[in-house]
């Protein structure tokens, strides 16, 4: 095929993603589940070619990138408060799946050797969130649940991926027990501390660098930069890819500027859109060619198929069943954090008692603001747990969220052609993404509706929405107060400094109502007037408009440290400053 021909696919490609997903926001179906129902389609279409994508393309060139979009939105306080849900799912029942999936497959084929079958159980392992969470948004899954299975498709690839290397040595005759938990133990380890000094050190560069554009570029390189000199060492780069994603969006509010931020959600949310829809819709595409591989071998098409299948319920039945010990786990829990909560609030009392309290300054009072938020933070955590609670409604939704996609099918085709049966092992893998994808994304909002899992109503995010409005618009106006007494104190011994007018200070205070209006729309907010001609009251007021800015973004910083408010709410919020915070920056001139 021509450059010419590729480049009229590709953007035919592009035009089909944007108007399939488009169609599935009409219809209320998830897009990736139209895409691979459209793939299938055209693949069968005569006079369309056998399609087959390089598995290299997909672990290199879209794998790392993805999954940074993903790790880059991922709250560290969510993952925090369920690290336990998240490692038994992400690691646990990954090696749980793989080992019974390759005993079972071995036993019912005993052509394909042990170690193919486990390789082929870690490859249908790992779920993909994609289209649980999407539909899951629309249709009010609550947000402790959507966390869950957000951090799961982030950490499982790496657990999946680790497994398929080990299996894959395996079947080529160099598998020693110790040896392989040793090299999960290296993989693990070394992806860890490579993910979190990339991210120690692009947050650190991007601070640096003024102009957008740049900071852009720097940004998609980033996932690759982890991803590369991992791999090469052996580890895991999906892993330090997550690491560095995340690192990079808990750091992103303190370190970037509003304009880099708002600019790195669009560009990753693009770059998100388009790569997990056109995986989904080549996933469809190449189902043609799998089926063509099978040809005559002794295992064929329908003993296959079937095989998928099986491996299909086998996958539902894993999960259902490993969902039972997770939400006992979790209930046990809550006493616990009900206790660390009780015992920090006594802690915080005896402190705040102490006579020496009220005129403490310096360390002894960054000591004691430490302990408030301590026990603060505490008090949240035991809130959170006791409010969204992991029932066996929530545990049933988790359950029947399995779904797998892109990772399956890319990992299935790196398996070396050297192992036996291998076109029937990607066939089964291909199956298994497809029929979870369909089964469970037509029959999952039907699911929520009707179970309705414990979680935040409306009403209760709204009035969270306005109580934290109402904090965030104190902690701007109280500083704005504090910056003109500044200004005043300052004109009193220098009488060419310029003293504020009350109506620069009225319109900063209406500045800080108006930098998150859309956080609470059911109050009203003032509107800024008219700026004054005369350049001193304008600079006057950028400069308690900024100040009253800057309260507010640490306000939100010690909300999020705390953890009062749910990721949720501080998303919102800290978008609702950036955008101000754009409006009171002059134009760079890039």
């Amino acid at each position: 095929m021509h450059i010419e021909e590729l480049s009229l696919v590709a953007v035919a490609g592009l035009v089909l993603v944007v108007a399939v997903a488009m169609l599935a926001g009409r219809i209320g179906i998830a897009t990736p589940l139209v895409l691979v129902v459209v793939g299938i389609g055209i693949g069968y279409i005569p006079g369309v070619p056998l399609i087959s994508l390089d598995p290299e393309i997909i672990l290199l060139g879209v794998l790392p990138p993805l999954l940074y979009a993903a790790a880059v939105n991922v709250p560290i306080l969510d993952l925090r408060r369920n690290v336990g849900p998240i490692t038994a799912l992400s690691v646990v029942l990954v090696i749980i799946t793989a080992l019974v999936i390759g005993a079972l497959l071995h036993l019912l084929v005993p052509a394909i050797p042990f170690a193919a079958a486990v390789a082929l159980g870690a490859v249908v392992a790992p779920t993909d969130a994609v289209a649980a969470t999407s539909i899951g948004k629309r249709v009010g899954m609550p947000p402790r649940l959507v966390t869950i299975l957000e951090g799961e498709s982030l950490v499982n690839d790496a657990t999946s991926l680790v497994l398929l290397r080990t299996a894959i040595a395996a079947a080529a005759g160099g598998f020693v027990f110790w040896d392989a938990v040793g090299s999960f133990a290296f993989a693990v380890s070394v992806a860890i501390l490579i993910g979190f000094v990339i991210g120690v050190i692009t947050v650190w560069v991007r601070s640096k660098i003024s102009n957008p554009v740049y900071d852009t570029v720097v940004s998609f390189a980033i996932p690759f930069i982890s991803f590369v000199p991992t791999e090469y060492l052996g580890a895991s780069g999906v892993l330090a890819v997550v690491v560095t994603g995340l690192y990079t969006g808990h750091h992103a509010p303190k370190k970037f500027s509003a304009i880099a931020r708002v600019n790195e959600r669009l560009n990753w949310r693009t770059a998100q859109f388009l790569l997990e829809n056109g995986v989904f819709l080549l996933m469809g595409l190449e189902l043609h060619k799998l089926v063509n591989d099978i040809g005559q071998s002794s295992l064929q098409l329908h003993h296959t198929a079937l095989i998928g299948l099986g491996v299909v319920v086998v996958l539902i039945v894993l999960r259902m069943a490993f969902m039972w010990p997770v939400t006992q786990s979790l209930a046990k829990a809550l006493p616990r954090y009900e206790a660390r909560a009780d015992g920090w609030r006594r802690i915080a009392s005896r402190a705040q008692r102490h006579p020496k309290a009220k005129e403490s300054t310096g360390i002894i009072r960054l000591r004691l603001d430490r302990i408030d938020r301590a026990a603060r933070r505490s008090e949240a955590d035991a809130a959170h747990a006791r409010e969204q609670g992991l029932d066996w409604r929530g545990a049933t939704i988790l359950g029947w969220s399995g779904m797998r996609g892109v990772v399956t099918l890319a990992a299935a085709q790196s398996i070396p052609t050297t192992v036996p049966f291998r076109s029937q092992l990607v066939l089964i893998a291909f199956v298994a993404a497809v029929v979870t994808l369909l089964l469970h994304g037509l029959t999952l909002p039907k699911l929520i509706k009707k179970l309705r899992p414990q979680g935040p109503s409306a009403n209760a995010r709204t009035a969270e929405l306005v109580a934290l409005y109402g904090d965030l618009v104190e902690a701007g106006t109280v500083a704005v107060e504090a910056e003109a007494e500044h200004e005043r104190e300052l004109a009193e011994h220098d009488p060419a400094h310029h003293v504020p007018s009350d109506q620069i200070v009225k319109r900063a205070r209406s500045s800080v109502q108006n930098s998150i209006a859309s956080l609470a729309f059911a109050i009203p907010s003032s509107e800024l007037t008219e700026k004054s001609e005369a350049e001193a009251e304008g600079r006057s007021y950028l400069r308690l408009a900024h100040a009253g800015l800057e309260a507010q973004r640490a306000a939100l910083l010690e909300e999020r440290a705390i953890g009062q408010y749910s990721s949720e709410a501080l998303r919102t919020a800290a978008e609702a400053l950036d955008q101000h915070e754009l409006r009171l920056s002059p134009p760079s001139g890039h």
